[in-house]
């Protein structure tokens, strides 16, 4: 009975959670694209400077798992948020993104959706989970434990988050 009882509360729990709030993607050209586009997706989302090598690295690494879990129901999407981040744009995507799109966003804006208060800090790539419902699963910020092995961290994520119903 009571495994019953937890299995109801669980699954009361997880209708009960709200999307999150939306969050647009400023394209170089085009019109913005909205994150809650993609629900009915895992996604992936990448906050990234252009001048740091560790989110060009990432953003390269991000292309094999759009193109690997693409088919299984995943979306990755990134912005670039620096100061030179509308500037910057098209020379980031053309060096280092491969088949997701990429917009870029500003500081206030990327901070606010992440509920990350900006006098706190943070390092960067910085990566959240979205599951298909349009929830925030987690956010990791670069100096997080899934960067010491952001491969096996990556993979693991999207496996549970496919699962889920």
């Amino acid at each position: 009975m009571k495994w019953l009882i937890a299995a109801i509360f669980t699954t009361s729990l997880a209708f009960a959670q709200k999307a999150s709030p939306d969050f647009a993607f400023h394209m170089a050209s085009g019109p913005d694209v909205k994150l809650s586009q993609y629900r009915g997706k895992v996604v992936v989302v990448a906050f990234l400077n252009t001048g740091c090598s560790h989110c060009q690295a990432f953003a390269k690494q991000l292309s094999m798992y759009q193109a690997e879990y693409g088919p299984k129901g995943v979306q990755v999407i990134a912005a670039v948020f620096d100061k030179e981040a509308k500037q910057g744009l098209e020379k980031f995507r053309s060096q280092f993104v491969k088949g997701y799109p990429l917009g870029y966003s500003d500081e206030a804006t990327v901070m606010q959706w992440l509920a990350q208060p900006l006098e706190q800090g943070y390092f960067v790539p910085i990566v959240a989970f979205v599951n298909k419902r349009g929830v925030l699963e987690s956010k990791h910020l670069g100096d997080d434990m899934l960067f010491q092995d952001p491969d096996g961290s990556i993979r693991h994520k999207l496996d549970l988050l496919l699962r889920k119903p």
